[in-house]
C-alpha cells in the first residue's frame, strides 16, 4: 500500500510548490529509507565507540564526517570542545581527555579456579575498565579487596580502605569522592542495572570526584567492573575471613585534548510562492542531535545511525526532486552527550538563535518482540511549552497506527541533550525513547545483535518527517500546527480538571472541599496558560513582520482554550455546590499558599541566571553543598531554574514549579541563596 501510494505521490512532487503535507512527506520518506544502511552506520559507530577513549572518539568523528559527505550533506565539519578539565560550557566543566592501552585485574591468591583468576581484561571486554580510570605504576600493583556492599559514604568513611580496592554493589561514581578522601586505590564495581546478565558487566562512565566527568581537580583512582558471577565468587572468598588480594594493572593517561563532534547540513533554499514571487532564502534551521562517544550499540550508536539515515533519505529525495528543497536548513549534530552540545550552543549563538525546533535522538532501537520496547515521546518542559509536543504525537499516531504498534508520551525528563528546550537556549526539543526489553543499558551486553532494523527504520522515518515538515513550514503550516496544539490543549486542560472532580465527590465538604476547589481553579488556569503558550509558539515559524498577523489568526484558538478552562472550573463549582448542599455546609474557596519558604521573603527575590543550562556543581566538594543536590539531573531544581526568567519573583517560581511537578517539599529559597553565595546566580528586586 505504501509503495503504491508513493509511486503516484513522488511523480507529483517533482513540480510541487512549498506546501507538502505530513502524509506526503512521510510517504516519500518511507518509500526511500534504507534500514540496512542504518544498521551499517550503527555497526561502524559501535566498532570504535565501544572502546570509549578520546582517540577512538576521534576515529568515530572522522568516520561520521566521511559518511555525511558520502550522503551528500554540506558544510560537514569535525569540531571539538577543549577536553582540558577546566573549560566551561554553561555551568558544566569539560572533561579531561583520556586514553588507555591495557588494563587487567587478577586474583593472585593460591587456589583460585582458572575461570575466576582474571576478573577484568580490557582487551577482551572494554567495559572491564571504567572510563577515566587512573593508572597504576608500570607492571601494576597488588592490593587487598574489601567489600563495601551497598554502604554509603558515611559508612565507607569509617572503613579502613587506604590503598585498597573497594568492591561495591552500588555505582561507585556516587562514592568516588569518599574513596578519594580515604586514599583508596580505587573501586571494583559489582553494580549492574540487570543482575540477570550474570556474565556481563556494567560500564562505568562517571568518574569525577563531584560530578560526571573527570576534570582537572579529580582524583586518578582506578576503576574496574566485574560480572555478577565474578562478584559472587569474590564475596564467597571474603566470607571465609581471610584477605583476598588482586594485582591491578592499568596503563592509562589523562591529557589536554579535544572532545570531537560532527555537524553537517541539508541547506535550505529560496523557492517560488504560489503567486510566483521569489521567497528569500532563510537563515533558520531545524536540528536533530544525539550523542556518539558511548560504548553501546543501543546507547547510542542506534540514535546516531537513525539520524544519519534520516538526513541521507531526505537528501536523496530532494536531489531526485521527489521533495522540494525546504525553506530552512536541516542540521545534524553528533557529539559527546551534554559536553559536546553545550560547547556547540556556547560557541554558535547565531545558529542557535535561528534554530526553530529540534529532535534529540538518544534511544535504543529495540526488538519488536520484547515488551516495553515501544517508543515514548518526551515533551518540552512546562516553562517552554511548544506546539512541537502535539506535532510529534500527531506524527507518531499517523505512523505507528499503520503498524499497529503502540507508543506513549511522558512529561519532560532530564538526563540528555533535551535541555535545549529550556528558555535560556530556546529551541523546542522532543525526545523519542525506547526501552531495550532485556535491560542492557550501559552494559557490555549492549551489542549490535540486539538492534532491530524495524525499530531503526521507524526512528529514522519519524525523525526525517518531523525535521522536513518543520524545515518547510510557512504561515499556512503554522496555522495548522496551532490547531494540532489546540487539540492537545483541550486534552491537557481536561486532564488537569479530572482528578479534582473525583476528589470533590469523595470529600466531606467544608474546608477540605474549599481547598480542593481553590487548587482545581489554579491548576486549570495553569493548564490554560501553558497550552495557550503552546499554540502561540507557532509564531516562531513565520518572519517577525508576519507574527502579529499569525497571532491574530490563532486568537479564536486561544479564546477556545480559555472558554474550555472556564467551563471546567464551572463543572467543579457545580460539583462542589452539590456536595456542600448534601453535607449541609457552606463552601468557600481559599487560595493555596506556595511552598518552599516564607512567601514574603520569596516574593522579594528575583533570580537572574548567569548562564544557560543546568548547574551540576561539578567542581564543588560534597561537604560544601550544605545538603543541596547537584542540579545536573535533579528534576525539582531544574524545573525551578527554568522558570527563573529574571522577572518572576521566587514565590511565583515556586508556585509554578509546584503546579508543574506537584507539591515539592524542598527549601527553594535556601537553595537559591546557596547558589547566590557561590555566584551561580544573581538576585534582583527589592
Amino acid at each position: 500500500m505504501w509503495r503504491a501510494a508513493a509511486s503516484i505521490l513522488l511523480g507529483a512532487l517533482a513540480s510541487f510548490a512549498a506546501d507538502v503535507t505530513v502524509d506526503q512527506v512521510m510517504t516519500a520518506v518511507r518509500s526511500d529509507v534504507k534500514p540496512q544502511q542504518a544498521m551499517e552506520y550503527m555497526r561502524r559507530v559501535y566498532a570504535t565507540d565501544r572502546w570509549f577513549t578520546f582517540p577512538k572518539f576521534q576515529e568515530t568523528a572522522e568516520y561520521l564526517k566521511q559518511a555525511m559527505r558520502d550522503d551528500g550533506l554540506e558544510n560537514v565539519e569535525v569540531l571539538g570542545a577543549p577536553a582540558d578539565g577546566v573549560t566551561h560550557a554553561g555551568y558544566w566543566t569539560e572533561p579531561l581527555a583520556w586514553d588507555v592501552k591495557q588494563a587487567r585485574l587478577e586474583l593472585i591468591d593460591p587456589g583460585v579456579p582458572e575461570e575466576f583468576r582474571v576478573l577484568a581484561d580490557r582487551k577482551k571486554v572494554p567495559a572491564s575498565l571504567g572510563m577515566w580510570s587512573g593508572p597504576t605504576p608500570p607492571g601494576g600493583t597488588v592490593a587487598e579487596i574489601i567489600d563495601a556492599g551497598k554502604a554509603g559514604p558515611e559508612q565507607i568513611e569509617k572503613m579502613d580502605i587506604a590503598g585498597k580496592l573497594v568492591l561495591t554493589s552500588d555505582n561507585p561514581s556516587g562514592i568516588k569522592w569518599v574513596l578519594a578522601k580515604k586514599h583508596a586505590l580505587g573501586a571494583i564495581n559489582a553494580f549492574t542495572e540487570n543482575p540477570g546478565l550474570k556474565d556481563d558487566r556494567q560500564w562505568i562512565n562517571a568518574w569525577g570526584d563531584y560530578g560526571w566527568a573527570f576534570i582537572k581537580s579529580s582524583t586518578p583512582l582506578v576503576c574496574f567492573s566485574i560480572t555478577p558471577h565474578q562478584a559472587e565468587f569474590v564475596r564467597k572468598l571474603l566470607a571465609q575471613g581471610r584477605p583476598v588480594r588482586a594485582r591491578a594493572m592499568v596503563d592509562s593517561r589523562y591529557y589536554a585534548g579535544v572532545y570531537p563532534y560532527v555537524t553537517g547540513v541539508i541547506p535550505g533554499g529560496a523557492r517560488r510562492a504560489h503567486g510566483g514571487e521569489s521567497l528569500p532564502e532563510s537563515n533558520e534551521e531545524v536540528l536533530t542531535l544525539g550523542h556518539s562517544s558511548e560504548q553501546g550499540a543501543q546507547d547510542n550508536a542506534t540514535g546516531v545511525a537513525a539520524m544519519l539515515e534520516s538526513l541521507a533519505t531526505l537528501n536523496r529525495l530532494i536531489a531526485a526532486s521527489k521533495l522540494p528543497r525546504p525553506r530552512r536548513t536541516i542540521r545534524v549534530l553528533l557529539m559527546g552527550e551534554m559536553y559536546g552540545s553545550m560547547h556547540y550552543v556556547a560557541t554558535h549563538p547565531d545558529t542557535i538563535r535561528n534554530t526553530v525546533a529540534a529532535m534529540c535522538v538518544d534511544t535504543p532501537a529495540a526488538p519488536y518482540d520484547l515488551a516495553g520496547t515501544e517508543y515514548t515521546f518526551y515533551m518540552n518542559p512546562h516553562a517552554a511549552k511548544s506546539y512541537t509536543d502535539a506535532f510529534v504525537l500527531h506524527l507518531a499516531e499517523q505512523y505507528f497506527s499503520k503498524l499497529r504498534r503502540p507508543f506513549h508520551w511522558n512529561e519532560y525528563m532530564t538526563g540528555t541533550d533535551t535541555y535545549l528546550a529550556e528558555p535560556a537556549v530556546g529551541i523546542p526539543t522532543v525526545w523519542p525513547y525506547s526501552g531495550t526489553g532485556v535491560v542492557t543499558h550501559h552494559n557490555s551486553a549492549d551489542t549490535p545483535d540486539k538492534v532491530d532494523p524495524r525499530s531503526l527504520r521507524d526512528l529514522a522515518i519519524v525523525n526525517a518527517t518531523y525535521l522536513y515538515y518543520l524545515a518547510n513550514a510557512g504561515e499556512e503550516q503554522a496555522l495548522w500546527l496551532a490547531q494540532v496544539a489546540a487539540n492537545r490543549g483541550y486534552d491537557q486542560i481536561l486532564a488537569a480538571a479530572e482528578p479534582f472532580l473525583d476528589q470533590v465527590f469523595q470529600s466531606g465538604g467544608g474546608n477540605q472541599l474549599s481547598q480542593l476547589v481553590a487548587g482545581a481553579r489554579e491548576k486549570i488556569a495553569y493548564a490554560v496558560d501553558r497550552e495557550t503558550q503552546a499554540v502561540l509558539s507557532v509564531s516562531r515559524l513565520v518572519p517577525p513582520p508576519r507574527r502579529q498577523s499569525l497571532e491574530d489568526a490563532v486568537k479564536p484558538l486561544v479564546k477556545g482554550l480559555a472558554d474550555y478552562g472556564r467551563a471546567q472550573s464551572a463543572r467543579l463549582d457545580e460539583a462542589a455546590t452539590h456536595v456542600s448542599r448534601k453535607a449541609g455546609v457552606a463552601s468557600t474557596a481559599q487560595l493555596i499558599t506556595p511552598s518552599g519558604g516564607p512567601p514574603s521573603e520569596a516574593a522579594r527575590i528575583v533570580v537572574k541566571r548567569k548562564k544557560f543550562g543546568t548547574i551540576p556543581l561539578d567542581e564543588m566538594p560534597i561537604d560544601r553543598r550544605e545538603g543541596y543536590p547537584s542540579g545536573a539531573w535533579d528534576t525539582r531544581v531544574i524545573a525551578a531554574l527554568y522558570w527563573c526568567d529574571g522577572t518572576r519573583n521566587l514565590a511565583e517560581v515556586i508556585r509554578l514549579t509546584d503546579l508543574e511537578l506537584g507539591h515539592q517539599d524542598f527549601d527553594f529559597v535556601g537553595y537559591f541563596k546557596f547558589l547566590l553565595k557561590h555566584e551561580y546566580v544573581e538576585f534582583t528586586g527589592n
